[in-house]
């Protein structure tokens, strides 16, 4: 029987931040990961550069039913944390919009610059080998594998992510775990994700597939001003991304196609200057030509500017500053980048993120509920509730 002093189940970003610190500490430690190779989602972030921190990430960017449980990992591992330790390994890097750090080249560097740390201090990994089961002992965890063998830890961190993007090996062990244990679950749905259309919404605008522009998407109190993207489902992008964390079915949500600028004045102005040109014509310049004629050539709103009356001016208008939708769903967990909900906070140690009621079963990353925007918040959770667990294991 494998004796360890610690056990961590997933070699994705917290597993491997949790056991590098944890090592470091003299501690003896196990990494499991079911995959063939660690840190998969790592790999595919940010197309393949990984967008590894973000500069402004504070608690603001965090989704939870407690929004104050992130604030004491956040506090103690911060993205300047984590900046400093790319930069230790030489890892070239590059700032882009609202704060988001990229890799000049490869996110395999990332992966790289954990595993090395995990391997210099000492710790282990086991790839292909998934856990069976899982019993509390009197001196901390007994794990039977899927090869069969048995090992025993004091401590066990459970870093199995969430959900989303099956295809790379994502299931629900986490909160089957963790249930088994009693800590209490809050409701997982897809995150980060696309919104899709009805057939009848679809059929009218299905020729806009591919079309992308500036936005402001609002949902309830929350909006995003960030690219809009028309696909062959419904709407995708940045923008739609972010706000599919705060959506919910049935919920309409408000986009302002021309963020900034005020419809209502610049028909009324083309109107005046020239009233014998349409206002599809005018909005192709302010907008990508095919949405233009998308929403301009609707019944009503044909023909010259001169013709349309005020009231039908304000109508249109409406349409682009406050366009409503109510998206059918969402493309599920296939494409959503994150899990919101997952194990109640209730349940953890804000410090440790160690279950209040079993000494030595920790949890990090998205098998918490704690998400975060898009734009590297989600990694940065990751570094640092796996550095918090690394430092109490």
């Amino acid at each position: 029987m494998d004796r360890q002093d610690v056990v961590i189940i997933g070699a994705g970003a917290a597993g491997m931040m949790c056991a590098a610190i944890a090592a470091q500490r003299g501690r003896k430690v196990l990494v499991l990961e079911s995959a063939a190779k660690p840190g998969e989602k790592i790999r595919i972030s940010g197309g393949g550069r990984c967008n590894f921190t973000n500069r402004g990430a504070t608690p603001a960017q965090f989704l939870s039913d407690n929004p104050h449980f992130c604030i004491s990992a956040l506090s103690r591992f911060t993205p300047a944390d984590f900046t400093a330790l790319v930069d230790r390994y030489g890892i070239a890097w590059h700032e882009k919009t609202l704060g988001q750090l990229f890799c000049d080249g490869s996110a395999v560097q990332i992966i790289d610059m954990l595993l090395t740390e995990m391997t210099r201090a000492g710790a282990g990994l086991r790839l292909g080998v998934s856990v069976a089961q899982v019993e509390k002992t009197a001196d901390g965890f007994a794990l039977r594998l899927s090869s069969g063998e048995q090992v025993t830890c004091a401590s066990l961190v459970v870093a199995t992510g969430g959900k989303s993007i099956p295809k790379m090996g994502a299931t629900d062990f986490g909160y089957r775990l963790a249930t088994q244990f009693g800590l209490r679950l809050v409701e997982t749905r897809p995150g980060l994700v696309p919104l899709t259309f009805d057939p009848q919404m679809l059929a009218r605008l299905s020729a806009l597939a591919g079309v992308a522009l500036p936005a402001r998407v609002t949902c309830g109190k929350t909006a995003f001003d960030e690219a809009l993207l028309f696909t062959h489902r419904g709407l995708s992008g940045p923008a739609i991304l972010q706000i599919s964390s705060y959506w919910r079915e049935g919920q309409a949500i408000a986009i302002d196609l021309l963020p900034g600028a005020d419809a209502t004045a610049l028909l009324r102005a083309a109107r005046q200057e020239n009233g014998k040109q349409a206002a599809h014509t005018v909005l192709s310049g302010p907008l990508p030509k095919r949405l233009a004629k998308a929403i301009a050539d609707q019944p009503g709103w044909q023909g010259p500017l001169g013709g349309l009356s005020d009231e039908k001016l304000r109508t249109l208008a409406g349409e682009l500053n406050a366009w409503r939708v109510v998206p059918a769903g969402t493309e599920g967990y296939r494409t959503a980048e994150v899990t919101l909900g997952g194990i109640d906070t209730r349940d953890l140690d804000s410090r440790t993120l160690q279950a209040k009621a079993v000494p030595g079963l920790h949890f990090i990353g998205e098998v918490i509920d704690v998400t975060g925007w898009l734009g590297g918040y989600n990694f940065q959770w990751a570094w640092a509730s796996g550095w918090c667990a690394g430092q109490a294991v």
